[in-house]
Order: C-alpha cells, then structure tokens, then sequence
C-alpha cells in the first residue's frame, strides 16, 4: 500500500464499519440470521477470490491444445495471451513451447533443460543473446530427439539460456523444418 492509497483506505475502513454497524443495530433482534447471512456471503467473497486466483490455471487446462489434422500438419490454436503454444517430447520428456518467430534456436529455460535430462551446471555458456531483458549467456546443446505431434528429429540444435526464463522458446530454427507455416483464423497450421 502506497501513501496515496492510505486515505482511500481509510475511508473505506470507515464506511465498512458504518454499513456493519448499521446492520448490527438495526437487526439486533435477529442476529443469528444476521451471523448466517454474513457467513454465506464470506463464502462467495472468497470462492470468487479463489476463482481469481485459479483462473490461470483453469483458462490454460480449458483452452484448445495442438492437434494433428493429418499426417505431417499440426494445427495449433491462438491462447487468450495470444501466443501460440506446443508441447514437444525432448528427449522423452514433455516440454511446453511459446512459438517464438523472433527467436533464433529452440531455446531452453534452466528447469525444462533439466527436465530434458541436461545438466545447466556443467554446460559451457560461450555464446550470447539479446533478450528483451538485455543480454544473456547461453550454451550450445544437442537435443537427442524432439517429437512434436508424431513428427520426429534426432539431432536437433538448440540453446540454454543461462538467465531466468519463465519458459522455453520455440524458434526458427526448428521451424525452418516446416515447409509451411501460416496463420489463419486463430490458428497456426505448421506443414512438414
């Protein structure tokens, strides 16, 4: 809470307790239903919190996952943020991707590396690059093999990103591999 917030707070600590005691005085008779109401209507204020705070999860679990339409095309649906996103099996391991068009390489945050059976602490970061955040290091990797939708690579260059990351890019790199790559009605449809 800033200086500037505290007399709007005020204020409505005052009028809270103006409205409560108004309540109380005027239902004194019937308190117990008074105590009732009071509880019912704490239990909606804090579902609806609860729900606010969930939302993010709940939207992500809800939203339409990639999916293959045929054989070689990967239909990929637009999330409310906009960005699209892929899980891939990395080295056997699932991995989510924001499809990153201004991103070089596949680039991997510490933990999915991790995740991929990579060890962040023992990898050489000799290469560098710039971020929204300023410049990163990064190291050099290999990834045995990347499966997204049944379509699958061996060998697949990529980078781990020495920063912190909220998650792994999906870039250009791994895209070239497709033949095809547009966007239509919310969707990316990607080709082999």
């Amino acid at each position: 809470m800033t200086a500037d917030n505290l007399p709007r707070v005020i204020y409505l600590g005052l009028l809270l307790a103006v409205l409560l005691g108004s309540l109380l005085i005027s239902n004194r008779g019937n308190m117990g239903r008074v105590l009732q109401q009071a509880s019912i209507w704490g239990l909606i204020f804090v579902g609806m919190i609860a729900g606010y705070g969930l939302w993010a999860d709940i939207s992500r679990d809800l939203t339409n996952r990639q999916s293959v339409v045929t054989a070689g095309t990967i239909s990929v649906p637009r999330r409310a943020d906009g960005h699209y996103y892929v899980t891939a099996q990395v080295n056997g391991v699932p991995i989510e991707f924001v499809i990153d068009t201004g991103a070089t390489d596949i680039v991997l945050s510490q933990s999915d590396a991790t995740k991929a059976g990579l060890n962040p602490a023992t990898l050489a970061y000799l290469g560098s690059a710039m971020t929204a955040n300023g410049q990163v290091r990064t190291a050099n990797v290999f990834l045995d093999r990347v499966d997204l939708s049944g379509i699958e690579d061996a060998g697949v260059r990529a980078v781990v990103n020495e920063g912190a990351m909220d998650g792994s890019l999906l870039g250009m790199g791994y895209l070239s591999r497709f033949s095809n790559i547009q966007i239509t009605d919310g969707q990316m449809i990607l080709t082999r």
